[in-house]
């Protein structure tokens, strides 16, 4: 019985040396994978990642079903089910586009609505709260959430972090930063703080539409490009000598050459037409 209580009591004594020798390393929080920021910044936060992927499983086979018994001929249906894969993807990201631009046309007049109240004597955390109900409508949910996080809380920073998580907009990432350096700053500078960030805003907002609407051209052109040989192909295929042909080994390489070809073109002309796109650096 004594030699059980002394391996305890020297058992235990080792455990709280090795604690203090051998301190634990805090883990690094886990990043959200690229797919669940994706979701994130087109708004779909409550979608998975694995549903997405899911859904793109299954408009693949939907559409290679389809196609095949449209045509009777595999190599087309596998081409066009593999289109057909990617279809939730350009979905979701020109979701992302859309918000995006939804976003940066309204954070000036928020900006605005934020300079006007605490100009009017409000605090900045209740001015901010309260774009829940005086704000532009695509912004209310994001505010809404951040009045009741601050209410339950009280604590500014926390409940910012919270907003920029919710907002996942590369905008609001450099909006939310102003409002934490107006909070530490405070004072007469505040007002044109918010001011000089509003007209930021806005002159950014002015540059990039006019840029946006020179590129739309190449855009359109290589979706256009890209689009029409498979559209043609799928009318044509219901054709039986054109049917004959891509049952071939010789037709199913000429499908793949070619879809491998519009995928590089298509990659590469976005590539050199598109502008360069915002990144959320303060995350």
């Amino acid at each position: 019985m004594g030699a059980l209580v002394g391996l305890g009591f020297g058992l235990g004594c080792l455990l709280v040396w090795a604690a203090f020798r051998w301190p634990r390393a805090e883990r690094a929080p886990r990043s959200d994978g690229r797919v669940r920021r994706l979701l994130a910044e087109a708004g779909l936060r409550e979608v998975a990642p694995g549903s997405l992927a899911l859904l793109s499983v299954g408009t693949g086979v939907a559409g290679f079903v389809v196609v095949l018994g449209l045509t009777r001929t595999a190599p087309i249906a596998v081409v066009l089910g593999a289109g057909a894969a990617y279809l939730p993807w350009a979905v979701v990201a020109g979701r992302v586009r859309r918000r995006r631009r939804e976003f940066a046309q309204v954070w000036p007049e928020a900006v605005d609505d934020l300079a006007s109240a605490v100009r009017a004597g409000m605090s900045l955390p209740d001015a901010v709260a309260a774009l829940a109900v005086r704000g532009p409508d695509a912004l209310r949910p994001a505010f809404d959430a951040f009045a009741l996080d601050y209410q339950v809380s009280g604590r500014f920073g926390e409940c910012l972090d919270r907003l920029k998580d919710r907002l996942a907009d590369p905008v609001g990432d450099r909006v939310v930063e102003g409002l934490r350096i107006a909070r530490e700053v405070g004072g007469g500078e505040l007002g044109r703080l918010l001011r000089n960030l509003s007209g930021y805003l806005r002159d950014d907002l002015r540059t990039r539409a006019e840029l946006e609407a020179r590129q739309a051209w190449a855009v359109n052109g290589a979706r256009v490009a890209v689009a029409a040989p498979w559209i043609v192909l799928l009318v044509m295929s219901t054709q039986p000598t054109v049917i004959e042909r891509y049952q071939s080994a010789a037709g199913a390489l000429v499908l793949a050459v070619g879809a491998a070809t519009c995928v590089v073109a298509y990659r590469l002309m976005m590539r050199l037409g598109r502008l360069p796109a915002e990144r959320r650096i303060l995350r």
